[in-house]
């Protein structure tokens, strides 16, 4: 024990076994002109440990002199000088997605394990920090008006969209249309950030990360669903669901880490806490992973050494001890962007035994064999079984023809029936194309005059001005949004075939596959995922008139008819936004009976994953009409492609109504 002057005894024992707080340092008065104050940041007030202290601010041990001593309350004056230092704060919902909620897991770890983000690498994430960097004043854009701030057009983008607001348990308890709804909308919000940077210049050393900035957008807004961590399923996501971006994993509540591939969270044991893991993304980032159907031998976290027991490898390690389930993201490379990677939800699974080797990179590394939880739905093993389809590795069951087309179509469509005997589908004959019965209407569509390909941005692009200034697909032949009607170049444009406005005319651009269905006749799906807003294919036959349409419809004969003067429900792709419902300049009806394509095969459902878009390509000669459908949403291999026929007007409802088999939650029981 110790003297101090004016202060009685002190017990050093006391002090020296205090903890120091790891960013306890002595900060000083800058000098004038010191460069700390013309970085921008905000300042970030010291108080010194001595005091002069703020209201309701007291001194703590050691620097009160004496434990729970009380400081006279003439200390309590504003601080007239406060001490600015340089800060700097990563994004809000960048850091809560280090590893959400879950304790010490919120540490980012620099090896952390499988550090890829849809193709793009890990420097390549930190320029989202750079969103905040000012333009300079004054500067202008390619069509010579200000620049305006991409962050200022995306934020009113965002405001404009009617969106449906969560309650407090959809955001930490979702189901199925919570999930869909947040995806719906950060897959729209991605597209029209993608379409908005196209058209700017792009800066040296910076990279465009959408993907990143969406997310940032919708959880600062608390637009999210699943917050709460947990341990197994989580509510609204399916077994097979596939995503394109890992940050729709964390949107969504799946996977929480935007990089790292494993996820865990803190659970109470008696009076102490341990974590255990909750989900995994095995992606290929480390070559001593093994695949398999139902299992998966998976290495820990760490690459520039030998790996350690701690954060990710020591919650794998708990939860081989407490046997809890553990969720699987299988990531696939992305045949249509090989800089990127597909994902796929396997279902839940367990550690069974984990060990030390030597890896192929010569460090110690961790090993965790996995095995699946027996009784679940098919996922990655089917996704692997379609591989070997495409490889000619082995045969798919049931084909009855391996190229429906003839080869009219860029790629082959499988007439397949692993259902009954049926041999195929009434005779007609395969065309892409559509064929107009009498001519149509005038007023067409004269195009471009672009020598080269049109380029997102070109003010002297008749095309692009027609599309409100902006092209209408983003790469992968991607619709940005649903408008009334797209303008494409066509015949009578001086670009070239590969020109990017010309998605309609490229042919088939995913594997597909007609198929006998159990009740609904035959149907059309996909070997392939396909993203949402993806170009399916156009609907092809014969241009007729509302006359000839009623007589087909007086023979039974509607099957494989287009009817555009139907009633379409407004689409939930675009939310809130009902200006761009399809408008078609005069009854369009597509015959595709007797000749058609792959179009013709696709059912009806109260909830479709397809919706159809007008498309008028640039034609001097003629009124130049078609019709293409999309992806609303993300489509997992296998699903059947389906949109909505819509409802007959009331002059024809004396058709009768025809018993709907679509199976959604939401089905009306009949259709037309």
């Amino acid at each position: 024990m110790e003297e101090s002057a004016g202060e009685g005894p002190i017990d050093k024992s006391r002090v020296l076994n205090v903890k120091p707080l790891r960013t306890l340092t002595p900060v000083f008065s800058s000098p004038p002109n010191s460069s700390s104050f013309s970085h921008g940041s905000p300042p970030f007030v010291c108080v010194p440990p001595a005091g002069p202290f703020p209201p309701g601010v007291s001194p703590f041990f050691p620097f009160s002199g004496i434990p729970n001593q009380s400081v006279p309350s003439s200390d309590h004056t504003p601080i007239s000088s406060a001490v600015p230092i340089n800060s700097f704060r990563s994004p809000e919902p960048l850091r809560r997605a280090a590893n959400g909620n879950a304790g010490s897991s919120r540490r980012v770890n620099r090896n952390n394990r499988g550090v890829e983000e849809d193709g793009y690498g890990e420097d390549q994430t930190q320029s989202l920090q750079s969103k905040n960097q000012k333009r300079k004043k004054g500067s202008r854009d390619k069509f010579g008006s200000p620049d305006v701030d991409t962050d200022v057009m995306v934020e009113n983008i965002f405001q404009s969209y009617n969106l449906v607001q969560f309650e407090a348990a959809q955001l930490y308890d979702g189901n199925k249309d919570s999930v869909g709804y947040v995806l719906l909308v950060y897959n729209l919000l991605r597209r029209q950030i993608v379409q908005l940077e196209d058209t700017k210049e792009a800066t040296s050393g910076q990279t465009r990360r959408p993907d990143l900035k969406t997310a940032n957008i919708l959880m600062t807004k608390g637009f999210r669903t699943n917050a709460k961590k947990r341990v197994g399923a989580v509510p609204g996501v399916e077994i097979g669901d596939i995503f394109f971006f890992r940050m729709e994993l964390c949107t969504i509540g799946l996977h929480a880490p935007s990089m790292a591939g494993i996820d865990y969270m803190s659970v109470k044991i008696s009076q102490d806490e341990e974590p255990i893991a909750v989900s995994i993304v095995s992606s290929g980032g480390y070559e001593d992973d093994v695949d398999g159907d139902d299992g998966l031998i998976y290495t820990g976290q760490g690459k520039e050494m030998d790996q350690k027991l701690e954060r990710g490898n020591l919650a794998l390690e708990k939860s081989l001890h407490r046997g809890n389930d553990i969720r699987v993201i299988r990531g696939i490379r992305d045949v249509g962007n090989p800089t990127g990677k597909v994902y796929m939800y396997d279902g839940l699974y367990r550690i069974q035994e984990s060990w030390v080797e030597k890896g192929k990179s010569g460090s110690h590394v961790f090993r965790y064999k996995l095995g699946r939880l027996p009784g679940q739905l098919e996922a990655y093993k089917t996704w692997k079984k379609i591989q070997l389809w495409k490889d000619g590795t082995t045969t798919r069951f049931g084909v009855i023809l391996p190229d429906l087309t003839s080869g009219c179509e860029t790629l082959p469509v499988s007439l397949v029936n692993d259902v009954d005997n049926e041999k195929g589908p009434a005779y007609f004959t395969y065309s892409p194309n559509l064929k107009y019965s009498k001519p149509a209407p005038k007023d067409p569509f004269v195009g471009c005059a672009c020598n080269g390909a049109c380029l997102p941005g070109n003010e002297n692009c008749d095309c692009i001005q027609k599309n409100g200034g902006y092209l209408p697909h983003i790469v992968n032949a991607v619709i940005v949004s649903q408008k009334s009607v797209i303008y494409e170049c066509g015949p009578s444009c001086q670009c070239p075939p590969t020109c990017r406005n010309r998605v309609s005319q490229g042919g088939l651009r995913v594997r597909l596959e007609v198929f006998k269905t159990k009740d609904k006749g035959w149907g059309l799906r996909s070997w392939d995922p396909i993203r949402a807003g993806a170009f399916i294919c156009v609907y092809a036959g014969e241009a007729v008139d509302d006359s000839k349409a009623q007589e087909l419809a007086g023979e039974n004969e509607d099957d494989h008819i287009f009817d555009g003067t139907r009633t379409y429900q407004p689409v939930e792709f675009m939310p809130g936004d009902s200006n761009n419902a399809p408008n078609l300049p005069f009854p369009f009806i597509i015959n595709a009976r007797n000749a058609g394509n792959v179009a013709r095969f696709i059912n009806h459902s109260c909830s479709p994953n397809l919706f159809w878009q007008p498309v008028l390509r640039g034609n001097s000669k003629e009124f130049d009409l078609h019709i293409a459908f999309y992806a609303i949403r993300h489509i997992p291999p296998m699903t059947e492609l389906t949109c909505s026929y819509g409802m007959v007007p009331p002059e024809k409802a004396d058709r009768g109504k025809r018993r709907c088999l679509c199976g959604s939650p939401k089905c009306r029981g009949f259709f037309y």
